[in-house]
């Protein structure tokens, strides 16, 4: 088959869609930004990297309180997330647009957002400068999830989760189990 080469560019496709809450101490508020370009980055410890543009409200108020959570919205979630990816928190409360609840975090100053299935509290470690964006390195110091959405074996059922993804301008459902970790090797 041929392939056609492109100049280099994020394709990298699908990305999780999340919901960053984060806290402005001066203003005595919660934040939100809506973020895909996030991901695992390390096990032990367990961390999550985040890209955010400077020009951002979420960067200066995560530098300042080394903290936020990473909300996994469902797509019952979609449009409510979308706006907090459009608009800026220094014009508008993006929990009160979005009439979330918030809840305070067991472990860090950052409020979680009710709504969201899962929660994950992070304390960042590191910011990394790379050009349009900075990439915010966090430990994971605890994670909630909603009861209605484990498995009787305490694990997170994310098809009841509902999580979706991003894909170069598109929000996209998760789609189907085609396989388990590690059944390539079962046959051997």
């Amino acid at each position: 088959m041929a392939k056609r080469e492109f100049p280099p560019s994020e394709a990298l496709y699908p990305v999780p869609v999340i919901l960053v809450s984060c806290t402005d101490k001066a203003a005595k508020k919660t934040n939100i930004i809506t973020l895909a370009w996030c991901g695992v980055v390390c096990s032990k410890p367990p961390m999550l990297g985040l890209s955010i543009r400077p020009s951002r409200l979420s960067h200066r108020l995560i530098r300042e309180t080394r903290d936020f959570v990473v909300n996994i919205p469902s797509v019952k979630l979609l449009k409510e997330t979308d706006l907090c990816g459009v608009i800026s928190g220094k014009d508008i409360d993006k929990f009160e647009a979005c009439s979330f609840t918030e809840r305070a975090s067991s472990k860090i100053s950052s409020s979680m957002i009710v709504e969201c299935p899962v929660n994950i509290e992070c304390v960042l470690k590191d910011i990394i400068k790379l050009g349009t964006h900075d990439l915010f390195l966090g430990e994971v110091v605890a994670v909630h999830a909603d009861d209605g959405i484990l498995k009787p074996d305490g694990s997170i059922d994310y098809e009841k989760a509902l999580p979706f993804v991003y894909t170069q301008g598109e929000y996209r459902e998760l789609g189907r189990k085609v396989g388990l970790y590690g059944f390539s090797k079962k046959d051997e």
